[in-house]
Formats: C-alpha cells, structure tokens, sequence
C-alpha cells in the first residue's frame, strides 16, 4: 500500500492550498481516508476524514470550523483536502491516511492502518 501526498507548501494567513492522496495497492472504495497532522513535539492530531464506503460521510476536527473541505474521487483513488482561510496555526506536517476500521473517524492515530509520508505546509502572518 502507498500513500502519496501531494500539494504542501507556503501559503499567507488567509490564503487556500489544496493536498492530495494518491492511494494505490488497497480496494480505494472500502478504506475511509483522511489527513491528520503534526507539529514538532506535539501529538499527530485529527484533521478530517472521508467515508468513501458511507456515501461519501465527512468528519472534520472542531478546529477547522468549516475552512477546509474533504472529498474523494474513486476515479482516480485518490483524496483531497481543500484549505481555506489559512492561518499560521495551521503550520504542520500534514499526513494521509488509510483506515479500515473506525480509527481515523473517531480521530484515534494509533490504530490508523496506512500511512503517506507527510507533507510541510507552512502558512505565514
């Protein structure tokens, strides 16, 4: 299985970037997948998440309150995160994740079952 993220970078406090997932080697439709994030010294923290398998159900984390957009495309299995309104608390490594559990929905990193490498996103004031 891999999980390759696409589209950190540096955006200004207010500006938008959008990541993305490229699953390959697990059955795309039947995995939730979601993105968490991390900073130095702290705890990967819940993001979002989407249910591909659920209707497309979507679980966001309170902070997001609603700046960033989670969606999917079986097509192309791969995942996106839509950014607005950025600020620079937003500043993290941001990773992909693949559960077949309730794991990512419920926020819970540890039990996640696939992991991407991460990507910087960086948003200056």
């Amino acid at each position: 299985v891999q999980l390759q993220a696409y589209g950190g970078g540096l955006a200004q406090a207010g500006g938008f970037l959008r990541l993305s997932c490229a699953a390959s080697g697990l059955s795309f439709m039947y995995y939730d997948m979601g993105w968490f994030r991390q900073t130095p010294g702290k705890e990967r923290e819940f993001v979002a998440a989407i249910r591909q398998s659920g209707g497309g159900s979507t679980f966001y984390a309170d902070f997001v309150q609603g700046r960033f957009i989670i969606s999917g495309d079986n097509a192309k299995n791969t995942v996106y995160l839509q950014m607005n309104s950025l600020k620079p608390e937003d500043t993290a490594v941001y990773y992909c994740a693949a559960d077949y559990g309730y794991d990512l929905t419920s926020g819970r990193a540890n039990g996640v079952n696939y992991w991407g490498k991460g990507t910087l996103v960086t948003v200056s004031s």
